[in-house]
């Protein structure tokens, strides 16, 4: 029996020995209590119970000690259907009898002290007859609007406002800001027929939150139109939707929206009327002391639970934490703990101690200023000396939070132990580890907040440096130059000219603008300078005053110098004599490769060569992503345009001639897979002589290559790398060629020393070259298509021929040895037959074979599914089961039964749902075994 079932088993046990009255008043069993009777460690005790209670299986019934009871059991012995989840009480009667529940807004920080005014406000939104007021929470990026929102709605079912299975929608206006259509479409949903694409009505959120609240966030974002809709259905509570004329739908929906801006002046004054309650939350600065030290504790708390081990804090600790939060409030607050907290992980792994311990020097340098930053106040520091203290957080103790949309989707601390693991394997030292693993998880948490403040924060940064009417007239120049000009500006673009705005508006007014032209002049007649005099006449309308010429100037160079980067590949252009030859070729490649920045140019022989160098120009001018277009020609006068091209459009142009589908193919591939640079590709392809030629100089080619591979020490990884290389170049092309493991720290000199003597195909492995001309496939990129396609292309590249193999072989060599990275609790080895044997079933179900690449990736996704059964972490679907091929799901299930009878698995139905979903554009784009014949 699994540790996890016996602790189970045992709380069910000993809760069913327990008299009734015990089970009302804080009866329970504790985690040492377990952990005696089963000898088991306290820590494995914990885990396993914080899982249980995830899972809805135990009571949590707080206090000192923490004790547990078994849910099940308690609603037998009680007669009675416990309909809370995750239940985590002081005694069973808080659950038992709701009119005795703790009122919601007293578990809000702050609600007696700085929260209180705003407790009040949120109150009687709820309570006011006959229906409740509509309520707009104001407040920066990461205050909290979202959860004071939820607690409006929990005290509406507490006071039974709402019924308990009243809904609770949230919607983020933001995410269609550039639609305003689809964003009503959204909100209050559409009739079939009401544009393209609408097949069937859609329920919208105001009809699924009727008899609850609706939530809207940014609703600054909404556009005009848009709140004129929400004001009518305020006043009236009707509304239509989309695609009817008659507004004779009703809905009870009481609409709590959110904004981080002045409602004044960024919404319609009509709007804003009919909003009875404003509520202002205070950024974390503004909260108490006391406050700012119980929201940390409180994120303490959670991540305690997170980590599964005790937290020891020092004071310092502490204070540094609070005073590091500057624009991202609590949000901030958060991720600063994660980081802090990945990091006293990684040491308490590395120095096997059973807690976490956070001290000073464990802080990275932004976050020790933050106590600074505190001591600036001398009131301050008294106040917090008084009330911090050290902090020792247990799992036990801590609580389980609602769900937080900041909540990261990985696992952190897992990750943590999994490379660790990876790297020891390896034989890194101490000190490489924690430096990797501090980059990767400052990585991992830096990207997922900057989804939800910081992009936000930065904005909010630069209003408290400008006014927000210079900031949104920004926006607007941004949106007239994008249009004008025909190209794309960044944000750089508006805090860029936001800023120069602000500084030029206050030496206006302060009259300490000399008006000389410090700029270097341009020309009058470049489009920037033409777009920058229409700003000016912007500019003077909105506020009144004569904009000089070196401002003119400034807004044209500043136009000419912040245009966003363009990304993209080297565009290809092939132009050949007749009328329809380069249209052939270009649609060959485009079936064989896909789309890709290419298009052709045909040049009937009755059309003059003027005209088809006016085409191609156009032709130039469109393709061109910033990092020059290549020309592959068949004769004639198309050899001579590249000059003329270049000089009219300012575009590198190279040109090949003697056209044909392999060199075009060659050409795209190098472009597109490869990402090669234009004077790679044209030099790589001038000797480029066809597929069939190769066969001649392979023996001579091969003995010139060597790849390198780089693991830690050269040994380890590194020599498995070798193997799967040698047995992955033999099965492409039916030779060998040499493969070097090489030491990390020696990679650089190694790489030197062949390509002294001879060619370096590639590095592969976990660390890139100094050298960036040597191409690099990346050790994790291995097993998946794309490090495979890298390798392909580069024997192409190289003129290796590539034949078809044994793809059973090569599979099963890779993701054996790639599992055993990825793989924790199963056996790489002993599973792999059940997993070939699972895709061979679902091909014979299917009737279909798949490719190399996504037998793959079936492999390597149901590996890490089968152990997320084992450690009972299965994925949650979520997207909508009714568009899936029903054909392929039930292929799907039936190929699963091999697990259950196999290996004693069971994927649920939501892992089958992946499954098929990655089974389902393969299914529609592979011939079956029939059509093959």
């Amino acid at each position: 029996m699994k540790r996890i079932d016996r602790i189970l088993e045992y709380i069910a046990e000993q809760t069913g020995n327990m008299a009734e009255e015990d089970l009302r008043h804080g009866g329970g069993i504790t985690a040492a209590e377990i952990a005696d009777h089963e000898n088991m460690l306290r820590n494995n005790v914990s885990k396993e119970l914080n899982e249980l209670l995830r899972a809805d299986h135990i009571i949590k019934i707080k206090g000192r000690p923490v004790k547990f009871l078994h849910k099940e059991t308690v609603e037998y012995i009680l007669q009675t259907k416990l309909k809370e989840k995750q239940i985590e009480v002081q005694s069973l009667d808080e659950i038992l009898h709701p009119s005795e529940q703790v009122d919601p807004f007293h578990s809000l920080i702050g609600f007696k002290d700085s929260m209180r005014n705003q407790v009040e406000q949120g109150k009687a939104a709820i309570l006011y007859p006959p229906r409740g007021l509509h309520t707009l929470i104001v407040g920066q990026t990461g205050v909290g609007k979202t959860l004071f929102a939820k607690l409006m709605y929990n005290y509406g079912k507490h006071m039974k406002r709402f019924s308990d299975d009243s809904p609770f929608i949230v919607f983020n206006c933001a995410d269609y800001y550039n639609n305003p259509q689809l964003l009503l479409s959204h909100i209050f949903g559409y009739v079939k027929g009401a544009f393209t694409g609408a097949d069937s009505e859609k329920k919208g959120l105001v009809e699924k939150a009727d008899g609850g609240i609706l939530f809207l966030d940014e609703i600054h974002r909404l556009p005009p139109e848009g709140q004129e809709m929400i004001f009518y259905f305020m006043d009236t509570h009707t509304y239509n939707k989309l695609g009817e004329s008659e507004r004779d739908r009703s809905a009870n929906v009481l609409l709590v929206a959110a904004t981080t801006e002045d409602p004044a002046s960024s919404m319609l004054k009509t709007f804003i009327r009919r909003i009875p309650i404003t509520i202002n939350i205070p950024p974390f600065q503004e909260r108490t002391p006391a406050e700012q030290f119980q929201i940390l504790k409180h994120l303490l708390e959670s991540e305690g639970l997170r980590v599964n081990k005790p937290i020891r804090v020092e004071p310092e600790v502490v204070k540094a934490l609070i005073g590091s939060v500057t624009y991202g409030n609590i949000g901030q607050l958060k991720s600063n703990i994660q980081l802090v907290c990945a990091k006293g992980f990684l040491n308490s792994i590395r120095e096997s101690r059973e807690e976490l311990v956070l001290d000073f020097k464990l802080l990275p340098g932004n976050i020790r200023e933050g106590l600074f930053n505190l001591g600036k106040n001398r009131r301050e520091i008294e106040e917090f000396g008084a009330i911090v203290s050290p902090l020792y957080i247990t799992p036990e103790g801590s609580h389980l939070l609602e769900e937080d949309v900041l909540e990261p989707p990985f696992n952190l601390y897992k990750l943590i132990e999994d490379k660790i693991s990876l790297l020891k394997d390896e034989g890194l030292d101490d000190s490489y580890i924690n430096k990797f693993i501090t980059t990767d998880v400052n990585i991992h948490i830096k990207s997922f907040y900057n989804r939800f403040y910081n992009l936000k924060g930065s904005r909010e940064r630069i209003l408290k440096i400008v006014d927000n009417e210079i900031l949104e007239f920004s926006e607007e120049v941004k949106e007239l130059v994008e249009r004008e000009l025909d190209r794309k500006y960044s944000e750089r673009f508006v805090y860029a000219f936001s800023l120069h705005l602000s500084a030029f508006l206050k030496r206006i007014r302060e009259k300490k603008y000399g008006g000389k032209l410090v700029y270097d002049p341009v020309d009058e007649h470049d489009e920037e300078y033409k777009v920058a005099l229409t700003i000016k006449d912007m500019i003077e309308y909105r506020f009144g005053i004569d904009v000089p010429g070196a401002e003119i100037t400034y807004v044209a160079i500043l136009l000419k110098s912040v245009e966003e980067e363009r990304q993209g590949n080297v565009g290809i252009i092939v132009a050949t004599h007749g009328n329809s030859t380069a249209s052939s070729i270009v649609g060959v490649v485009n079936s064989l490769l896909g789309s890709s920045n290419i298009c052709a140019v045909d040049m009937p022989l009755n059309v003059s060569p003027k005209e088809i160098l006016e085409i191609i120009v156009d032709k130039v001018k469109g393709i061109d992503c910033g990092r020059g277009v290549l020309m592959l020609v068949d004769m004639g006068s198309l050899l001579s345009f590249e000059a003329i091209i270049m000089e009219r459009v300012g575009v590198k142009v190279k040109t090949i001639d003697m056209v044909s589908t392999p060199l075009t193919l060659e050409a795209v591939r190098k472009a597109s897979i490869l990402d090669m640079e234009l004077e790679d590709i044209y030099r790589s392809l001038m000797d480029f002589r066809g597929y069939n030629n190769m066969e001649a100089s392979l023996t001579a080619v091969l003995d010139n290559k060597v790849i390198i591979t780089v693991c830690s020490s050269g040994k380890g990884a590194a020599v498995k790398v070798k193997e799967f290389v040698e047995k992955i170049v033999y099965d492409l092309t039916e030779k060998k060629i040499t493969v070097i493991p090489a030491k990390i720290r020696e990679l650089d000199k190694v790489v030197k020393e062949f390509q002294a003597k001879q060619s370096v195909l590639a590095v592969i492995g976990v660390k890139r070259p100094g050298d960036h001309s040597v191409p690099f496939i990346p050790l994790e990129l291995l097993i998946d298509t794309r490090g495979q396609e890298m390798l392909r292309e580069l024997l192409v590249h190289h003129e290796l021929p590539v034949t078809q193999a044994d793809q059973n072989v090569v599979i099963k060599s890779l993701c054996e040895d790639g599992l055993k990275e990825f793989l924790t609790y199963l056996n790489p080895h002993k599973i792999l037959g059940t997993l070939m044997e699972f895709v061979e079933v679902l091909e014979r179900e299917l009737q279909t074979d798949f490719e190399y690449a996504v037998k793959v990736q079936i492999v390597i996704h149901t590996a890490q599914a089968l152990e997320r059964m084992v450690i009972q972490d299965g994925l949650v679907y979520r997207g909508e089961t009714g568009i899936l091929d029903s054909y392929v799901l039930n292929a799907v299930s039936r190929a699963c039964s091999i697990f259950a009878d196999g290996i004693n698995l069971t994927l649920t139905d939501d892992e089958q749902y992946y499954i098929c979903e990655i089974l389902s554009d393969v299914y529609k784009m592979t011939p079956s075994k029939e059509q093959r014949v």
